[in-house]
């Protein structure tokens, strides 16, 4: 199957085309050109697939033969080896945890996905260029991405992150990895830090002299992933016996990337009612579903940084999925909640149905205590642990959260940390020297 250009569907590229470019050269995102309903009978025997035999069926079906069944497999089987629990918070509210893997946070499938698949096309031509794999973060894309392609030869991965506005939690599962992995700390915003690399993507003489691609959400190897997430939740409501026909799901929001792969699930004929998409005050996709104009602008700090997204990237790929306004808004409710609120959602939800959520999900979560109706199912995704933001959560519930081993192991690194600033032109002739080097 071949990905269209949002910016152009004239523009064709195979998978492995989208996934090394990560975005097309006119600056649009890639979309595969089909997405075939699944057939009836993965529909009646999902509930009894494991989550890496939904995950293989899904993506295959999706890429269309795309990726060798051989080499699909030993990437799924590698990717999906944690759980991914359906919680039952209280009546018809489910939370979706998203948080199980290395780092702790739902992106960390998406990566080592695509980890695993450049890791494969790297090895078809060895005397290929390295790959430079450019990610900005807030904090959990940056360490997931790093994790997932840490040691794979010929990779190389750039994490930049704005000074100042990631905790140390955060910082230290990728600026102490070291090998494959550099940590960039930007004099400057995280949308600052997403220019420099849309940017990198787009100009002309960067890529003629390196191979350089996306580790974020724009990069389509992130998307396909995760719209395992979608089947396999309704997959454990049907183990329940719990009728899937009116379920609503909500997602925290900030560059529209699992929302784009909760469309895509649905596009694939997953019956799910209607989405949430969940945003902070950095509400840009709530503006446009409420006045139709879609008008970035600088982000502003919150206490959920992870959402503080001031232009969401995957906007045309929501478009491309859905088209008309007057049809995002049939298949999509928005929000948008500020800190207070966010405060409020964690602290009542932890006294009155004990349990725990970060400030992400707590967005999720309670659009679906304002959206939800009689007879629907709602199921929220909690994107990270708490933990995750320990002193922040802490000063909420007023309680000291431990931090699990698996995070703990982080802090006995050392920080390993360049200085950048944000503009292009020096971070352009970073790149081409540390390519020579």
């Amino acid at each position: 199957m071949l990905y269209y250009s949002t910016h152009d569907p004239r523009h064709m590229v195979t998978l492995r085309e989208a996934v090394l470019q990560g975005v097309s050269p006119d600056g649009g995102l890639y979309m595969p050109h089909a997405i075939r309903p699944l057939p009836r009978a993965f529909f009646e025997n999902m509930s009894g697939m494991s989550l890496q035999d939904m995950s293989y069926a899904v993506i295959n079906h999706l890429a269309q033969g795309d990726i060798p069944s051989q080499v699909l497999h030993r990437v799924v089987y590698a990717a999906f080896d944690f759980d991914i629990p359906l919680v039952h918070t209280c009546d018809n509210r489910f939370v979706l945890e998203l948080f199980h893997g290395p780092t702790m946070a739902c992106k960390d499938l998406g990566a080592r996905f695509m980890g695993m698949m450049i890791g494969h096309y790297k090895a078809l031509n060895t005397n290929s260029p390295t790959i430079n794999v450019l990610v900005p973060t807030s904090g959990d894309t940056g360490s997931a991405v790093a994790n997932g392609f840490l040691g794979i030869p010929k990779v190389r991965v750039f994490v930049l992150y704005p000074k100042g506005q990631i905790n140390l939690i955060q910082l230290v599962q990728f600026a102490t990895l070291g090998q494959n992995v550099t940590a960039l700390e930007v004099n400057g915003t995280f949308d600052d830090c997403k220019s420099l690399i849309a940017q990198s993507l787009t100009d002309e003489e960067l890529n003629r002299q390196l191979v350089v691609t996306s580790g974020t959400s724009i990069n389509i190897a992130r998307i396909l992933p995760q719209t395992v997430y979608y089947f396999w939740a309704l997959a454990q409501l049907q183990r329940q016996g719990i009728d899937t026909g009116n379920v609503v799901v909500s997602v925290p929001c900030s560059n529209l990337g699992n929302l784009t792969s909760g469309l895509i699930a649905q596009a694939m004929g997953l019956p799910i009612k209607r989405f949430l998409s969940v945003e902070n005050d950095n509400n840009i996709f709530y503006n446009y579903v409420k006045t139709g104009i879609f008008s970035p602008r600088p982000s502003k700090t919150s206490i959920a940084p992870a959402l503080d997204s001031g232009n969401p990237t995957n906007f045309g790929r929501v478009q491309d999925l859905l088209g008309t306004l007057d049809n995002i808004r049939n298949h999509v409710h928005a929000y948008s909640y500020h800190d207070g609120q966010i405060i409020d959602t964690m602290r009542a939800v932890y006294r009155r149905e004990n349990y725990l959520l970060d400030p992400h999900s707590a967005v999720a979560y309670q659009a679906l205590l304002d959206d939800l109706q009689p007879g629907e199912t709602g199921i929220s995704l909690a994107t990270a642990h708490s933990v995750k933001w320990k002193e922040t959560v802490e000063r909420i519930i007023g309680q000291e959260l431990t931090i699990p081993s698996q995070l703990a192991r982080f802090l006995a690194g050392n920080l390993q940390v360049k200085p950048m600033n944000s503009g292009f032109t020096s971070f352009k002739r970073y790149l081409m020297r540390e390519a020579k080097g």
